[in-house]
């Protein structure tokens, strides 16, 4: 039989019985049904929404319906405790971000999870800046003036953010560690009794997305004293940064894609580029903005890196702040 005939006779078959023509485009059995993606988070947050435009965008590249799946509790460990146990086979994927990294660590918590054995980056997706605020009174207005004034008065200013172990919370306490001054930390459920706060006095500091921060900070209720990342932010870059006072300073919490330990490095390889691709467009960048945060794409090699030197300084500043999860 004519080998050209055969093919159109088999590819003739294959769409009778309802095949779809996308199928034949894949390079590869991977993949061939749907993908999970776990978030640790409520449904309607920022994670949960980001995680949403991440599997729509995955659902057109990899031709397979990408489903996430809320799995809340536990600051996240729920859902990636979830994936560590999932088969790792690519079908069971986390939208983790980088509290998953402190969590596990926390002094008195209760999980077992250790995301570095158990859990292997795909691709990093997003990052937010971290902006620290203060009341109008307070007598500093840029890192120097900060770190002069928390230096010179010792326990007696406040801070707030978001939780005990969150980036904001274990961001100050690395400021911390490596200047020697002390804050007192207070933990608020969210950021808008926070800036509040701030505003009316009763906290003299506040840390707060830039997302957030910035327009309080020019509507003038509050003051900017330094970003938390090593460089300033594009439209803010009259407020300056923590790295210009303690080299080296960068603390930016992070969006990623995870995947079981063990999983085929042909997949997490398929995976990552499906996902740098998409991160790479223009629709990306501007949904990502949107959230008040910027598409950050890493390949598994690099996250890798970044992630196992993030969970080790964590480590070390929970250690070394004596830090516990209540």
């Amino acid at each position: 039989m004519n080998p050209n005939l055969r093919r159109r006779s088999f590819v003739g078959a294959a769409l009778a019985a309802g095949a779809a023509p996308l199928a034949f485009a894949q390079a590869g059995p991977y993949p061939n049904r749907p993908i999970r993606i776990f978030v640790g988070y409520a449904a309607g947050g920022a994670v949960d929404t980001m995680a949403r435009i991440v599997a729509q965008r995955l659902t057109t590249a990899l031709g397979q319906s990408v489903i996430v799946e809320n799995r809340a509790g536990s600051a996240g460990l729920l859902a990636a405790d979830t994936v560590a146990k999932a088969p790792a086979d690519g079908y069971t994927l986390l939208h983790g971000e980088s509290a998953l990294l402190i969590a596990p660590q926390l002094q008195n918590q209760t999980s077992s999870l250790d995301p570095i054995k158990s859990l292997v980056p795909v691709a990093g997706l997003f990052q937010s800046r971290l902006l620290l605020v203060a009341n109008n009174d307070v007598k500093a207005s840029n890192p120097a003036e900060f770190l002069a004034l928390v230096k010179a008065n010792p326990g007696r200013f406040t801070y707030g953010t978001s939780g005990i172990g969150t980036v904001h919370h274990l961001g100050v306490e690395l400021f911390k560690s490596r200047t020697k001054t002390h804050l007192l930390h207070i933990p608020y459920r969210g950021a808008s009794q926070l800036v509040t706060d701030v505003i009316n006095g009763q906290l003299q500091f506040g840390v707060v997305s830039a997302a957030a921060g910035v327009p309080q900070v020019r509507s003038g209720r509050v003051k900017a004293i330094a970003m938390f990342s090593s460089t300033r932010l594009a439209g803010a870059d009259d407020i300056g940064t923590l790295a210009e006072v303690v080299p080296g300073f960068h603390v930016a919490p992070r969006q990623m894609l995870l995947a079981p330990a063990g999983t085929p490095q042909a997949v997490i390889d398929r995976l990552s580029a499906a996902v740098g691709e998409l991160l790479a467009t223009p629709e990306a960048a501007s949904a990502a903005a949107a959230q008040g945060v910027t598409t950050a794409y890493l390949a598994p090699g690099p996250l890798a890196a970044d992630v196992k030197r993030e969970y080790a300084e964590w480590g070390r500043v929970i250690k070394a702040q004596g830090i516990s999860a209540e």
